[in-house]
């Protein structure tokens, strides 16, 4: 099974967790198969749980920056970390998080990855706009808790759950350049922003992109992907193309999935950044 998942750390019925479910047809080609939505954080655990076999692009960070780990003198092992920063509350995060960010100049108030740069990610120690410190709070020890392997930083017990990081923004710049696609307010889900789902979506299915990958899409799924104004939907597809990439490359030269031989063993990488 492939998938790409767009993540909340506080999914509702209304802000879901989206999978998009698929596989690669050929070699040039993903297939989305269907998407699944998920309303609390246990059931799409459990579902990670309940498939034996997958490669997953997760859209959220999966650690810290090394700077900012070795300032809190944290644990500088991926799983003693990840243990560490699961124990504390979101309340504790942000206070500590903030602390960082005050004793630190205007311009460079946040530690940033090694991946965020050619990403163009947020660094993954915000906590708001987007709380992606929350997010990985919330996604990674899941990952971990269904055995799944995190290529470069952890080895999982379920050696066929592959987890990857993801992150649509990258593909999709690539696509229709800074034009936004989507919004979670309902004045600003305009007829430009339809437009923006469309270019996007022909182009994945042109395969424009650097990945060499089309989407392949039925008329049905295509109108439930535009229709969502959110654009949940579109990021997990974009994810799910994003693992593709990755999986086509699972047997290249270091971690694997495409990743850079050299990555930070604390910090992970995005894949295709």
């Amino acid at each position: 099974m492939l998938f790409g998942c767009d993540f909340s750390s506080a999914p509702t019925p209304r802000k879901p967790i989206v999978v998009a479910v698929g596989e690669l047809a050929g070699t040039d080609a993903v297939r989305l198969s269907g998407l699944q939505r998920f309303s609390t954080l246990d059931a799409w655990g459990q579902w990670l749980i309940a498939h034996p076999a997958w490669v997953g692009g997760f859209d959220f960070p999966f650690s810290l920056p090394r700077e900012l780990v070795e300032h809190l003198q944290w644990p500088l092992q991926f799983d003693a970390l990840i243990a560490h920063y699961a124990r504390l509350t979101r309340a504790e995060i942000r206070d500590t998080f903030a602390a960082f960010c005050a004793a630190r100049p205007v311009g460079g108030k946040f530690a940033h990855r090694a991946t965020d740069a050619p990403a163009g990610s947020s660094p993954s120690m915000k906590w708001v706009n987007p709380p992606v410190a929350f997010m990985l709070h919330a996604g990674v020890p899941r990952l971990l808790a269904a055995g799944a392997s995190l290529p470069g930083l952890y080895a999982g017990t379920h050696k066929e759950r592959i987890a990857l990081e993801a992150y649509p923004g990258l593909l999709a710049r690539e696509l229709v350049g800074r034009r936004s696609y989507k919004s979670d307010d309902l004045a600003k889900q305009t007829p430009e922003r339809l437009a923006a789902r469309t270019d996007l979506l022909a182009a994945l299915e042109a395969g424009s992109a650097r990945l060499g990958l089309r989407l392949r899409l039925t008329a049905g799924q295509r109108a439930e992907l535009l229709a969502d104004a959110r654009g949940d939907h579109i990021d997990a597809v974009l994810c799910l193309v994003q693992a593709a990439w990755g999986l086509q490359r699972a047997e290249s030269p270091g971690p694997g999935y495409g990743l850079p031989a050299q990555l930070d063993p604390i910090e992970g990488w995005i894949v295709t950044a």
